[in-house]
């Protein structure tokens, strides 16, 4: 069976409020305006996740609901895990094991630079990177073809499909 994962970075989030806690942080107007659009583009594209895990963090768990519902995805089916918020590539490797095996497409949201030390990880380094140095800005989606198996994934293992950044998506 052919396997997907797609990486998405929580839609930009807002700065305004320098006293509020990093994991508090809402989503910026920019963001609440990118977030149903990427939800649109992989509706389109017939990317619908068998399974969505997402950061709790209040910007990764706004990006993730405009997702559902562009989607149609029930979102008390969204997996809300904490560890995906400031993890390692080693951490997300974990939440990703916990994937089951029937899940051919799944969509994980969450946070730089884990999401795109991921990316690297999974694709052993064979990724174009960007001009700007951003594999991953805010509400880009990486897509990767995967191994058969959630729980064994070695570098080099996936290959990265494609980087789309909601700056290229129509309106």
């Amino acid at each position: 069976m052919a396997r997907e994962l797609l990486i998405l970075r929580h839609a930009k989030s807002d700065w305004d409020r320098p006293n509020l806690a990093d994991f508090a942080r809402p989503l910026a107007k920019r963001g609440r305006r990118d977030a149903p659009r990427v939800g649109a583009w992989l509706y389109r594209e017939g990317l619908v996740p068998d399974v969505i895990i997402s950061s709790p963090a209040e910007r990764a768990r706004t990006t993730t609901l405009h997702i559902c519902k562009r989607l149609d995805y029930k979102k008390k089916n969204v997996v809300w895990d904490a560890a995906v918020y400031e993890a390692s590539v080693t951490e997300l490797l974990g939440v990703l094991a916990h994937c089951p095996a029937t899940a051919a497409t799944v969509l994980l949201v969450g946070h730089n630079p884990g999401l795109e030390e991921l990316i690297r990880y999974l694709a052993d380094g064979d990724v174009d990177e960007p001009a700007d140095g951003k594999l991953l800005p805010t509400a880009a989606t990486a897509r990767l073809e995967m191994p058969d198996n959630w729980q064994q994934l070695d570098s080099g293992c996936a290959v990265l499909l494609s980087v789309t950044r909601p700056k290229h998506l129509p309106n």
